[in-house]
């Protein structure tokens, strides 16, 4: 089928139109029905660091890296529970192919440190006026790396730090990207990873039925963005993770405009946020009309859906991620959109892991050759971008399993309602 573009009005509103959920409440009536949502999860326990650990040092031993640089950040957190930030001073820790790890650390900063530590292992300081890198290789030295010569680095370490090493390392080791190995454990969630991300999504799409129920007619994005991050408390967050909120014409614009824009009849509207729990992020994203949608954009709402229901049914453990890619740009070509890159149709890939970060391990992008396993998580979101007119993105995760994907959250019903 070929969707006529043309911008003529539906004759009727339609059943579900405004009925149920979208603008029916006050922004009070909308944030009273949401309660706390995170009063019986539980954060990740010490065992399932010291799992992960083992997981990774095998790996490690397989493939000849003597030892893992974790940065301050998200890795830090993921293999031992340690929360600090990255700077310009170097926080980290060393995993060696054997032993315990050890913490680096500024020594005025150790207290603080041992106060946030899960996983055992010696925190070793360096002064303000003496190089960490040193540190490090000194380290090294000392460590039990196995017998490899390769050290792998966190992949989202700061330049500054890579080249600090390197200039130190000279010719006994090789640094290599530390994906290679940080990737090969995260990408694959426990079940306890996927019960925390079910329930940061589940919270969210609340937020979500909370927000369309609450629209009016003059409020602006600034505002809606302030509801959402309060209803996100209110379920049990610390607020928005990240908010976009558009009207109109900006949604023809993925991730947003730099300018508020103000609600009228019959604009579309594009919604995508998430929050975090215990570390885990949600995302999702919800497009529907506040009044009439066109004829146009009824069409292509519902070649979105197509779109997105055709991803999901060619995820199948083994397939590679591209393929999924390719069903949905397929779904599109076949409604005339496209193909490939090409407006009207879909700007970006189709989809993206997620865990600890929003955007992690594998990408469903053209040609990735990476095939689909057990744990793996996914938001799937082909969206349609009309230029200078509307866009349209429907976005909702799935994990796979051996018997194929599951669902984190249920699809949107329709350009009307959620």
């Amino acid at each position: 089928m070929t969707i006529q573009i043309d911008n003529q009005p539906c004759a009727s509103v339609g059943t579900k139109k405004m009925g149920k959920i979208i603008g029916t409440k006050t922004p009070q009536q909308a944030l009273d029905s949401l309660v706390n949502m995170t009063g019986d999860l539980r954060p990740i326990e010490l065992s399932e660091y010291e799992a992960r650990i083992a997981k990774t040092q095998h790996y490690m031993q397989e493939n000849g890296i003597g030892a893992l640089y974790l940065n301050a950040g998200t890795n830090l957190a993921y293999f031992t529970g340690m929360q600090w930030y990255a700077s310009e001073r170097l926080v980290g820790a060393l995993l060696p192919a054997k032993g315990d790890l050890v913490y680096l650390a500024p020594t005025f900063e150790i207290d603080s440190l041992n106060e946030r530590k899960l996983v055992e292992g010696d925190i070793i300081g360096w002064q303000e006026h003496e190089s960490p890198y040193a540190l490090v290789i000194a380290m090294l030295d000392k460590l039990n790396t196995a017998g490899g010569d390769k050290l792998g680095v966190d992949e989202s370490t700061q330049f500054f730090i890579v080249d600090g090493l390197n200039k130190m390392l000279g010719q006994s080791w090789q640094i290599i990207n530390g994906a290679e190995v940080t990737a090969h454990c995260r990408m694959h969630k426990s079940e306890s990873e996927l019960a925390l991300i079910q329930r940061a999504m589940d919270m969210t799409l609340a937020v979500h039925k909370a927000t369309a129920s609450m629209l009016y007619e003059g409020i602006t994005t600034t505002e809606v963005e302030a509801f959402i991050n309060d209803a996100h408390k209110k379920v049990g967050a610390a607020g928005n993770y990240f908010c976009i909120v558009l009207f109109g014409k900006a949604t023809s614009f993925p991730h947003g405009v730099k300018d508020p824009q103000v609600l009228k009849k019959n604009d579309l509207v594009l919604i995508d946020t998430g929050c975090k729990v215990h570390g885990y992020l949600s995302d999702i994203t919800r497009t529907y009309c506040f009044g009439e949608p066109t004829d146009k954009q009824r069409a292509l709402w519902e070649s979105e859906k197509r779109a997105q229901l055709a991803a999901f049914n060619a995820a199948k453990v083994g397939v590679p991620c591209g393929d999924v890619d390719k069903a949905a740009r397929d779904s599109l070509a076949k409604d005339g959109l496209g193909p490939d890159y090409n407006l009207p149709g879909l700007p970006h890939r189709t989809g993206h892991g997620i865990g600890m970060d929003i955007h992690e391990w594998p990408y469903l992008v053209k040609d990735n050759p990476h095939p689909l396993a057990s744990g793996m998580c996914f938001s799937n979101e082909p969206m349609i971008v009309v230029p200078n007119e509307f866009g349209i993105r429907l976005e909702d995760h799935f994990y796979m399993t051996e018997d194929g994907p599951v669902w984190f959250t249920e699809p949107s019903e329709s350009i009307d309602a959620l």
